[in-house]
């Protein structure tokens, strides 16, 4: 659990510390949160601030950059994309921010020329859209009463 709570951004994690009964983001939120996050890494959509002297990276033009990635960064882009058209592009502008970018909402508020304590709504209600398009809800519900199922054959009876 370590290594997950590890990719929430602290923006995140300040509106869900504390009391749960008092927090602004539920555990829903922090799990959607955490998805995002994970689908970025695995895109491998950071910048880079220093040289690569990978031999794999020297060699190559600039133009084959799309064949140069593996299946599951190009799988966590279609994902990431999908996200993103799935949302209103101010919900997905302050939860790349957040989850992407590790912008405080501070910063995001003064950039876009926002009032006070507006991104934390906007970043809320990105989440809450981000959970329910990954099935993600308040409360685990789980599968309905299922048939047990068993690889020993029946048993016959004793007597």
């Amino acid at each position: 659990m370590s290594g997950e709570a590890a990719l929430v951004p602290d923006a995140i994690a300040r509106l869900a510390g504390g009391n749960p009964s008092e927090a602004f983001l539920a555990p829903h939120h922090l799990e959607a949160a955490s998805r995002v996050t994970r689908l970025f890494e695995r895109a491998h959509l950071r910048q880079r601030v220093t040289m690569s002297y990978d031999p794999a990276r020297i060699g190559r033009s600039r133009g084959g950059a799309q064949g140069d990635l593996s299946d599951t960064s190009v799988d966590a882009r279609k994902k990431l994309s999908a996200v993103a058209k799935a949302m209103s592009p101010d919900c997905w502008g302050v939860l790349s921010d957040v989850c992407l970018f590790d912008k405080g909402l501070q910063v995001i508020e003064v950039e876009r020329c926002w009032p006070r304590r507006s991104a934390k709504l906007v970043l809320r209600i990105g989440l809450d859209q981000v959970a329910s398009q990954m099935g993600l809800g308040e409360l685990a519900v789980g599968q309905g009463g299922a048939a047990s199922r068993s690889w020993l054959p029946e048993r016959l009876p004793m007597f």
